[in-house]
């Protein structure tokens, strides 16, 4: 019994010994530096399990490769998708479209942060409406869903309609700015700002890690001096890092700010919608998947729900939702998000429903020479504004200059930028003379017959919009002085025009409920400008996994063998 004690007693201390001596995870492996300590001058190392979980409402897309474009149904004979094979890296995507609740959060913010009441500010809230006057037509009685879809309980839960490729874009700006403002405030590095009437709620990423002095008025006792910031290390590491910021700001090597949400690309969308955890080889990699779901019709076989559609969508002429008494598929109108089965990856509507905006530029097709590798056409590569004495330079920073506004094909008005962001402007000859990936900053027409064969290299935008394109479609309306009342006015493009195809038109994926059962192929896709917006069309958003592709902790690749 005492030999047994004294065995364990001498394994103890051994234990604690080797503990002591084992290298602590913030040091440095190459030099013995000790990361986020104050006497080895703070050098910093984040947290990189941040990265690794899904956002809210979010799910893991593990990447792959796959078969992108269709193979099946083509009936137009127009041959729109080419199949090429692709790779996709791993990212994280919404498990459903964004309602009308999430996107009324949006809206109310920006009122209360930008107040139309103020002349500076008066266009900014208008522009991030949403066209409730989508709903209806000439011989279309619409009801009251122009008045209640967005903004009544009932709907809250229904994907959010009426929403341009350009308001769908700013919402996901939106979201990063608002998730890393709570995360600051919830790991007690800022005050809540919610609770003082006088302080701005303005708050941006690239801002804040910029200079935060331009946030909050300028009011420094917002931040809290040597706050601690709260996390899942252990505790003795979790007082190493608090301390570590002490003095200092908060910077992206610390991996607590969540990097940016954004529209899926077209090539993400649909390798997203076609998985299928069975015959993944056949269905992903062949590209012979007709559906987000694994079965080949459009109604259940399963015996519990025989019979049942699994998504929402135009049965048939007049034929929107079923014979009264016994729905087809329980809705007329879009219907409530998640109500149909989720596909492998546990995404809801991703066929049916609404169809969604997606990131790319329109061409008809692929072209073989499109890059293998996340394909995505609508590059456009800009720098951040600095001005002659090195500073960076904001919009609209101060009550002197006022908000810029651009006015829209269709008459809408929307800010250039928002007030107090950073202002960015295109990359120049000088910054890409000597890359190999790159030549130009505007990269959405490459390769379809206009700038890249074109011998200017670089000249500016309106003057280069003179010159000779490959598709003809209507400008911007041009501002021109009245010969009558002597003041400025838009006059919209008369001259005749052959397409709608141009560098401002978006693809968007997926059928709704207004589409036949044609256009819930995945692989379909269709296109409008990116300034328009329906009341069959919204969107969902995607953020990039950062680090290894799968969450998984046991593989191959990593067993010591």
């Amino acid at each position: 019994m005492k030999n047994t004690l004294k065995t364990f007693i001498i394994f103890g201390i051994a234990l604690m010994i080797f503990s002591c001596n084992k290298l602590p995870s913030n040091k440095s492996s190459l030099t013995g530096f000790i990361f986020n300590d104050k006497k080895y001058g703070n050098f910093v190392k984040g947290n990189i399990q941040n990265y690794q979980k899904p956002p809210l409402g979010m799910v893991l897309i593990e990447g792959g490769s796959f078969t992108m474009g269709r193979v099946q149904d083509d009936v137009m004979f127009d041959w729109n998708t080419t199949p090429k094979k692709n790779q996709v890296n791993s990212f994280f995507m919404d498990e459903a479209e964004v309602t009308n609740i999430e996107y009324s959060l949006y809206v109310q913010y920006i009122k209360d942060v930008f107040p139309p009441s103020e002349e500076k500010y008066k266009y900014i809230y208008s522009s991030v409406l949403p066209d409730t006057l989508s709903w209806g037509g000439t011989l279309t009685n619409p009801g009251i869903l122009h008045e209640e879809y967005f903004r009544n309980p009932a709907y809250a839960d229904y994907p959010v309609v009426g929403v341009s490729w350009l308001q769908a874009n700013e919402y996901c700006k939106w979201r990063t700015n608002l998730i890393n403002l709570k995360t600051l405030i919830d790991r007690g590095y800022i005050k809540n700002i919610f609770e003082k009437d006088s302080i701005s709620n303005f708050f941006d990423t690239e801002v804040f890690l910029a200079d935060n002095t331009k946030l909050f008025n300028g009011d420094s006792t917002i931040y809290k001096k040597g706050a601690p910031v709260r996390n899942n290390l252990k505790r003795r590491e979790n007082r190493k890092q608090n301390n570590s910021f002490k003095g200092r700001k908060i910077n992206k090597g610390d991996g607590i700010l969540i990097h940016r949400f954004r529209l899926p690309t077209e090539a993400e969308w649909e390798y997203a919608a076609k998985f299928n955890i069975q015959d993944r080889e056949y269905n992903i990699i062949r590209g012979r998947k007709k559906y987000p779901w694994k079965e080949k019709y459009t109604r259940s076989s399963q015996k519990k729900y025989k019979g049942d559609q699994l998504a929402n969508f135009k049965q048939g002429l007049g034929d929107y939702s079923g014979v009264p008494g016994w729905s087809s598929d329980g809705a007329a109108i879009p219907n409530k998000v998640k109500s149909y089965p989720p596909n492998g990856f546990g995404l809801y509507d991703m066929s049916g429903n609404v169809s969604e905006w997606v990131a790319d530029v329109y061409r008809p097709i692929i072209d073989n020479q499109a890059n293998d590798f996340n394909y995505f056409r609508g590059n456009i590569f800009h720098k951040k504004m600095i001005d002659p004495d090195g500073n960076l330079v904001y919009a609209a920073n101060n009550e002197k200059e006022i908000t810029i506004y651009d006015t829209l094909p269709n008459g809408k008005i929307k800010p250039r930028d928002l007030p107090g962001l950073i202002k960015v402007i295109p990359i120049t000859k000088d910054d890409a003379i000597y890359r190999a990936n790159y030549a130009l900053y505007n990269n959405t027409n490459i390769g379809d017959g206009d700038m890249k064969s074109s011998r200017f290299f670089y000249v500016n935008e309106d003057e280069f919009a003179s010159k000779a394109s490959m598709y003809n479609s209507p400008k911007g309306p041009t501002r021109k002085r009245d010969t009558i009342t002597g003041k400025d006015i838009l006059v919209n493009d008369a001259k005749k025009r052959t397409t709608l195809i141009s560098d401002n038109t978006r693809v968007y994926k997926g059928g709704s409920w207004s589409d036949r059962e044609y256009w819930l192929d995945p692989a379909q896709r269709r296109y409008l400008p990116e300034y328009m917006a329906t009341n069959y069309i919204g969107f969902r958003c995607v953020s990039d996994k950062l680090g290894p592709m799968s969450t998984s902790k046991k593989t191959a690749r990593n067993t010591s063998r």
